[in-house]
């Protein structure tokens, strides 16, 4: 978990200001949806993304 939430504050929290709490949650799910989830290579995946590790295993 630690893990992640560095990524997440030094690829997006650090980057943005947000007017709204409802603005902050839906790039906050935007990023980890879109782009942590799906896109983001993993070093414990070795640096797969999630959806190559995926079908790496099946």
């Amino acid at each position: 978990m630690e893990s992640f939430f560095h990524s997440l504050k030094v690829e997006l929290v650090h980057q943005r200001r947000w007017t709204t709490r409802d603005e902050a949650r839906r790039d906050l799910f935007g990023y980890i949806e879109s782009y942590y989830n799906r896109q983001r290579m993993h070093s414990a995946l070795g640096y797969l993304i999630p959806e190559q590790a995926e079908r790496k295993m099946n």
